[in-house]
């Protein structure tokens, strides 16, 4: 890991990070420095991303969290201030989705994917943001989609809980700015990971007819996405707040 790297220093939470972008974002971050809190639901997917960290000679703490519970993320924001001095950086990653045509969903599924993909995004930035006004100084990315941007057949209640977080974003960036916080989304299209995996299956002609759709002509990896994350949290994007900027492959351009 680096010792010099543009993280050093620097405290950062990744949600979501026992796998897929969470894992690529926090190895990322690592790498380039930072101390990083691996929150995931999984405990065991955290102590595994943090053994990789620490292995290669990072500064990883993983803690358990559901972000639908804003106690448990106030307890990890205040965990990783008393374990690192400080909070720098928020990458709100966590997400989960069940396709199905809205008329099939109901108000379990509905307060579930609101839960995690609106209202967790909303407790981490909750939980975080008193911290980072202390320091003087923070930088937040919200894990949104393209569903959230232009909707998605099947995502109906993921695309309108996305869709609050881009709007969330801007208003928590325009509140936060004149206390040197950027806040910006990064809105993946599709990506090669486990809740791609997961949403795809007994829906692959539909799948298969989005890739083939894709000017790039495949789906995204996921440190393709982390890339895009870790330069808002950056110094090289300290003069961009409230932007949402799309990973997809040019599935869709907005």
């Amino acid at each position: 890991m680096s010792s010099n790297g543009r993280f050093q220093g620097k405290t950062a939470i990744v949600t979501g990070a026992g796998s897929g972008v969470g894992r690529a974002m926090a190895l990322g971050l690592a790498s380039d420095g930072a101390n990083v809190v691996i929150a995931d639901l999984s405990t065991e997917r955290a102590e595994n991303v943090a053994k990789e960290i620490v292995a290669a000679g990072g500064s990883a703490l993983a803690v358990d969290v559901d972000v639908a519970d804003a106690a448990r993320v106030r307890a990890v924001a205040a965990k990783a201030v008393e374990k690192f001095g400080k909070l720098d950086i928020l990458i709100s990653n966590a997400g989960w989705d069940k396709v199905m045509p809205f008329l099939d969903t109901d108000e379990s599924l509905w307060d579930r994917v609101i839960d995690i993909n609106l209202r967790g995004h909303i407790a981490c930035a909750h939980a975080t943001v008193p911290h980072m006004i202390e320091a003087g100084a923070g930088k937040i990315v919200f894990i949104a989609s393209d569903a959230g941007r232009v909707g998605s057949s099947g995502e109906a209640i993921y695309s309108g809980a996305k869709g609050g977080v881009i709007a969330f974003s801007k208003a928590l960036a325009r509140e936060t700015a004149r206390k040197g916080i950027n806040v910006n989304c990064v809105a993946p299209g599709l990506t090669d990971t486990p809740m791609l995996a997961e949403v795809s299956e007994g829906n692959e002609k539909l799948m298969g007819a989005i890739i083939r759709s894709i000017p790039l002509g495949r789906v995204g990896t996921p440190e393709e996405v982390a890339k895009a994350a870790l330069f808002l949290v950056s110094s090289d994007a300290d003069y961009i707040t409230g932007q949402t900027l799309s990973v997809n492959g040019g599935l869709s351009m907005i």
